[in-house]
């Protein structure tokens, strides 16, 4: 149940077509199901703006598939992060309308309600091409949460004039998501050049000395720019829901 779903509802009652105890009815629904091998927390969009988003890593497919059914049967949307082939397969098999991203692994279908548009837009960069899976795991999530979404890609500081040469793109954003492997020292870089929230995503891209992303996670956490901050290895997702919650937050104050 979506804060959208609820106002949508009480538009019914306003204009005649449902009665208060139907409304009653469907808001009545328990906010916790249990399943076997989940618990479903179905007002969590009422509380934080969005439902749960599923992590397929480590689940069947047909357990994705049974919880996605779960949370799709309340009008709320679904995404589905870290879904490998059998699951995107699974999910588009079920859900037809679903949109299906292999770079990103991710599953998303719209709810029955579009959720509300932020204010500005999220600017996703690159360092460089490697890093394309994490950033669109971001960009899908960014666009699910209600948000418009630009990109730079690959503009790392190997080439350093490349991300120069976008100083528009750059401050038209609302919020900045930094997404870099190697030494990870895109987002003082950019931290440097913009007044807008920066948000640093380091990845696992690099060779043996990197460590899976320590390196650049590390570089990012001692950044000397102001207004950066850093999510986990590889977390495009929740770099992309704080950046929502700014954009969102933005709206709201205007």
């Amino acid at each position: 149940m979506t804060p959208e779903r609820v106002l949508a509802l009480l538009q019914q009652v306003a204009e005649g077509s449902l009665t208060p105890a139907e409304v009653l009815e469907q808001l009545a629904l328990p906010p916790i199901e249990e399943l076997p091998f989940a618990t479903i927390d179905h007002h969590r969009a009422l509380r934080q703006g969005y439902p749960e988003v599923i992590f397929a890593a480590g689940k069947t497919k047909e357990q994705v598939v049974a919880i996605a059914e779960r949370i799709a049967a309340r009008g709320s949307g679904v995404l589905i992060t870290r879904a490998g082939d059998a699951v995107r397969e699974a999910i588009g098999e079920r859900f037809p309308a679903a949109e299906l991203h292999a770079v990103a692994r991710t599953a998303y279908l719209p709810p029955d309600e579009p959720p509300p548009v932020g204010r500005g837009s999220i600017l996703i960069v690159t360092a460089g091409t490697s890093d394309i899976p994490v950033a669109e795991e971001a960009a899908v999530t960014a666009r699910a949460l209600g948000n418009t979404v630009e990109r730079l890609t690959d503009v790392g500081v190997a080439g350093i004039h490349r991300l120069l040469a976008q100083s528009e793109a750059l401050g038209r954003a609302s919020v900045v998501i930094v997404v870099a492997g190697m030494e990870g020292a895109l987002p003082s870089v950019v931290g440097g050049l913009v007044r807008r929230p920066v948000i640093a995503v380091p990845t696992s891209v690099g060779y043996g000395a990197s460590l899976n992303g320590l390196a650049a996670l590390l570089a990012m956490l001692n950044s000397c720019a102001p207004g950066v901050s850093v999510v986990n290895i590889d977390n495009g997702y929740g770099a992309a829901h704080q950046a929502s919650q700014i954009n969102h937050l933005v709206a709201k104050i205007r």
